[in-house]
């Protein structure tokens, strides 16, 4: 028998994940003022987007911003399905909490090192994740519950 789980817990790997991507979301204006201090951009630069001016580590960080607004917004969904039906047990807390964890570890990488590899690697294992977790999500709704 599996053990009884709140139904809201499921909204701590929501609320961390919204978290961290406003924690990323702050590293935009940084990396863009220092660049402009350093006159490698000026505001022109960012007039309809990023132009081909911008240095990569200064686009950097809004790319991984778009990244956590990408495919997370499925993790969102999923976790609210469960929430609705029910469906949240120990299992699903856990894969939420796990898919949390590599969506960090691939901005985490995305920031600093960026190897393309591991990048893809990390990447790669949340969607995964993500994906098992609907498939709990459909798994339930097939068994009625």
């Amino acid at each position: 028998m599996e053990p009884i789980v709140n139904q809201i817990a499921i909204f701590f790997p929501m609320a961390a994940l919204a978290a961290w991507t406003f924690a990323v979301l702050l590293l935009i204006p940084i990396a863009r003022f220092r660049a402009g201090a350093r006159r490698e951009v000026n505001a022109g630069d960012f007039r309809y987007g990023e132009s081909a001016r911008v240095p990569g580590a200064v686009s950097l960080p809004n790319r991984n911003f778009m990244n956590l607004l990408e495919l997370p917004m499925l993790f969102y969904v999923v976790c609210i399905a469960l929430y609705v039906t029910l469906g949240v047990d120990a299992y699903a807390l856990a894969l939420a909490w796990l898919y949390f964890a590599l969506r960090v570890g691939h901005s985490l990488v995305h920031l600093t090192y960026n190897n393309v590899y591991h990048r893809l690697g990390v990447y790669a294992a949340s969607g995964i994740v993500l994906a098992l977790l609907w498939v709990r999500f459909a798994a339930a709704l097939f068994r009625g519950g």
